[in-house]
């Protein structure tokens, strides 16, 4: 009896030290994934010099947003694909394959030796090929830590996890920033070491202990909901392009034509995955309350706060770092840098809501770190353009706070609402639901910030440029630009007069132009449309906030799969040796380290 004892407490204390290699090992990836996926938001302009194109060229447009999306979107259709085979075939397996297509890509950008539009469509497939690998990390990231970790310490190793993932996003703008002016090839080639360790790491360290489900694959559930999914993300896209006479692309039959052959082919994926045997999209897990009210909270936090990033980064380096001394060139990386307070937020709460969400459950921390969030949006709303920034740094910790309160308990109770089989894909379900919605928050604050340009903007341009001498033709050539043309011009930190006039600005006076492309004139004439813009946008993300908020708490009281069937601690005290060694052996987070002990002295007593 001694002797089984003896055997079964190695090798529970060995599961014990997996579980923080699984861990470290898992935050090494969310957040090399993650520094990619925004290192390039401030190194674009470095890029784009590098590769000689001018994004902001009419034809060229579509190589910034695929450069700027092309990722996301990637990994957005293919999540809930890998995570299900990840169920069947290995976790570890297609995480560590995610690893190495990952790293594979970076190599494949660092090296790029090609220009103008040759150039940029080799970096986009290649970042598309960067998300393919980045889409089976997100996929099998946190189903190997609910595997690894006890239900009692999923929080918080989840919470540390998102951690990453959230702070990644913000290292990589202060990274591109910094890196991309040296050589912007450096922006790939820092996550290749990183990468290649990282595979090698996961290869010798990592192992399967999750339950597998054999299955066959569903290739028309995964096809129409990849093809559906892909059309509906680039009309999103393609919908904030201007058409025509009109400021933006909604009127586009093209744009039209996407979104309705992507939510007819997402119909008819719903009726194909309610037929299949083994269907790719599980339906029946919305029937676990826990799962589906989390998944739509996070669906809802997403579309509230996913385009966040993008409007603080315009109206930082657009509006309120050149007015405090910064030029238009160094503004990126400044940007990146005033934005760390969010970062910081998240840091601080991440892991400890995370912690808590293991005692008291997900629903008091995620319902009310949506509710933060949505003060913070509104307290924004209040702020004027030219804000003190103690008030605006102290609002950027408050959200960050706010997420950090909600994302951890919530990724944490969806993961432990699964069964054990079901981990991959639901875990897939959750980051597609939240990488979609990100793709729509943009396009619908890009949206709304763009109205609010429309509606004054070409007037005032036309008469602040006409004032300061510029002939009367080239201004209102340039107040016909649609405003998206400035908005991208401020988030590439172009100087955006300079651009919207172009070689017309040789017909203005010297003295003229050294005020027009100064610090002063663009902010100015631009702050009262795009405080109209903004405010719209901060109400529709409050409001999803607070929808959210009420979404999570229908969730329900504090909840793990299986709940019912796990053995209480009396039950396990009086196991059969041979099954409590078995239950220890693999991993059974039910089964503990403790439990062989007051077990072996319990024997030792008898």
């Amino acid at each position: 009896m001694v002797s089984q004892i003896d055997e079964a407490r190695p090798k529970a204390v060995a599961h014990d030290r997996y579980k923080w290699i699984a861990l470290s090992n898992t935050t090494l990836g969310m957040l090399m994934a993650t520094i990619n996926s925004s290192i390039i938001l401030i190194a674009l302009p470095d890029i784009f010099r590098g590769i000689k194109l001018t994004p902001l060229t009419p034809g060229n447009t579509s190589y910034l947003l695929w450069m700027l999306m092309g990722f996301m979107v990637c990994t957005a259709v293919l999540l809930v694909s890998f995570g299900r085979i990840g169920d069947m075939y290995g976790r570890v397996k297609m995480y560590t394959l995610g690893f190495a297509v990952f790293s594979a890509f970076s190599v494949l950008l660092s090296v790029s030796w090609l220009h103008g539009s040759s150039g940029a469509l080799w970096l986009i497939f290649m970042r598309v090929g960067q998300g393919v690998g980045g889409a089976m990390v997100f996929a099998n990231a946190a189903p190997i830590l609910t595997d690894a970790f006890p239900p009692e310490q999923r929080g918080l190793a989840l919470g540390i996890n998102s951690v990453a993932a959230i702070a990644g996003s913000f290292i990589g703008l202060v990274l591109g920033g910094l890196l991309a002016p040296v050589e912007w090839h450096l922006v790939f080639l820092v996550s290749v070491p990183v990468g290649v360790l990282g595979t090698i790491w996961a290869r010798l360290k990592l192992r399967e202990v999750g339950t597998r489900h054999a299955a066959k694959i569903d290739w028309w559930g995964n096809l129409t909901f990849a093809a559906g999914l892909v059309l509906v993300l680039v009309g999103i896209t393609y919908g904030i392009i201007p058409y025509g006479h009109s400021t933006m692309g909604w009127a586009n039959p093209r744009v039209d034509a996407a979104l309705a052959g992507g939510v007819a082919l997402l119909a008819a994926f719903v009726l194909i995955e309610r037929r299949v045997a083994s269907p790719m999209f599980n339906l029946s897990l919305f029937r676990i309350r826990a799962f589906a009210y989390g998944n739509l909270a996070t669906l809802l936090a997403a579309i509230g706060r996913g385009g966040l990033m993008f409007i603080l980064i315009i109206w930082l380096q657009g509006v309120w770092l050149p007015q405090h001394g910064f030029s238009f060139a160094n503004t990126p990386l400044w940007a990146g840098i005033y934005m760390l307070p969010l970062t910081a937020g998240f840091l601080i709460a991440g892991p400890a809501a995370g912690f808590l969400s293991d005692r008291f459950g997900a629903r008091p921390f995620a319902s009310g770190g949506m509710v933060v969030c949505a003060l913070s949006f509104g307290l924004l709303e209040l702020l004027p353009v030219d804000f003190s920034y103690l008030a605006f740094g102290l609002l950027l910790l408050l959200m960050g706070l706010g997420m950090g309160v909600f994302s951890s308990p919530n990724l944490a109770g969806v993961m432990n609402s699964l069964p054990p089989d079901r981990r991959g894909v639901g875990a897939g379900m959750l980051t597609t639901f939240q990488n979609s919605s990100m793709v729509l928050s943009i396009g619908v604050f890009f949206t709304l910030i763009i109205l609010g340009l429309a509606s004054t903007l070409p007037h005032s341009l036309q008469s602040g440029l006409a004032a300061q001498g510029v002939p009367r033709v080239d201004a209102a050539r340039a107040a016909a630009l649609p405003p998206v043309a400035s908005l991208f011009a401020a988030f590439l930190g172009y100087n955006p007069i300079r651009t919207l006039l172009g070689p017309a600005i040789a017909r203005v006076p010297a003295a003229k132009v050294r005020y027009l492309t100064g610090r002063s004139f663009f902010p100015k004439l631009i702050s009262g449309p795009f405080h109209h813009g903004l405010a719209e946008a901060f109400t529709f993300a409050l409001v999803a906030c607070l929808v959210a908020a009420g979404a999570s708490w229908l969730r329900g009281g504090k909840y793990h799969h299986g709940d019912e069937a796990a053995p209480s601690r009396a039950a396990r005290a009086g196991m059969p040796r041979g099954a409590l060694d078995a239950r220890v052996a693999a991993g059974d987070g039910a089964v503990r380290t403790a439990d062989v002990d007051a077990h072996a002295a319990a024997a030792s007593d008898a």
